[in-house]
């Protein structure tokens, strides 16, 4: 049986992304880069002011967005911000679940309200929204693909603080690879980026905690947003069409394997 050549095509025209977490930091880049490629994008988060500059500038450049506040802790709002995507830009057919918190402590000092909000910001979060836009696709029988931002914590953990954030990002890698078997039927895609360190605002708070850390690493340096472009877009074009269920590292070299 022979194949034909995979369509390795990164233009996403008549598609509409709805991304978390759209900002700041990676979720910004991730925005752009789906714009730029044709995505008709949808931006949450609750800094509404930053979503409606990042959508001016994606209309500037001739794309198409709209900003929608969405605090993912809320459940009604996750649900409801998928109809609102929908009903400005058509059915959602790629969601990218980016919005996270860390934590920074160890275990015994987190208050309980911290430890429920690292949960549901983490994972109870892309969960139901992950959920909720594959609830949609089945009904209106298309295909989709859902991208969820894991971690590298989330295979490694040093013991020196933040451990909530490692098993959140680790459940994040089990449901990707539980809800891609349970949805491929429908034709819906989940997968993984697990980036290691890189440029944003949660590695820039970090690195005032503890210090420049990439001279720990091989190649002794922080990696640039732009470098997740390609794994982005491979994970939401038809050349990853049986891809699904994966977690892809993305770091450098910086962790052990």
């Amino acid at each position: 049986m022979t194949y034909p050549i995979p369509n390795v095509s990164t233009d996403l025209t008549g598609q509409v992304a709805l991304v978390t977490g759209a900002s700041s930091g990676l979720g910004v880049r991730f925005a752009r880069t789906l714009a730029r490629c044709g995505a008709r994008v949808a931006l949450t988060a609750r800094r509404l002011d930053r979503l409606e500059a990042l959508a001016a500038e994606i209309r500037a450049e001739g794309g198409e967005a709209v900003a929608l506040e969405l605090d993912v802790t809320d459940a009604d709002q996750l649900l409801a911000v998928v109809g609102q995507a929908e009903a400005a830009l058509g059915t959602v057919n790629i969601l990218v679940n980016n919005a996270g918190i860390p934590d920074a402590q160890r275990a015994v000092k987190m208050s309980v309200d911290l430890i429920d909000r690292v949960i549901g910001v983490n994972l109870r979060a892309p969960y139901i929204l992950s959920c909720e836009v594959a609830r949609r696709l089945m009904a209106a029988r298309q295909p989709g693909r859902i991208v969820n931002i894991a971690s590298v914590a989330a295979f490694e953990y040093s013991g020196n603080g933040a451990a909530l954030y490692s098993i959140t990002k680790s459940a994040v890698v089990r449901m990707t690879e539980a809800l891609a078997v349970e949805w491929a039927s429908a034709n819906i895609n989940v997968n993984a980026i697990a980036p290691g360190a890189f440029s944003s605002e949660m590695m820039d708070g970090m690195l005032s905690r503890v210090g420049d850390i990439s001279q720990r690493f091989p190649r002794k340096r922080i990696g640039d947003p732009a470098q997740l472009d390609s794994t982005l877009l491979f994970l939401v074009s038809p050349a990853s069409e049986v891809v699904t269920g994966a977690c892809i590292r993305v770091d450098d070299g910086q962790s052990g394997r």
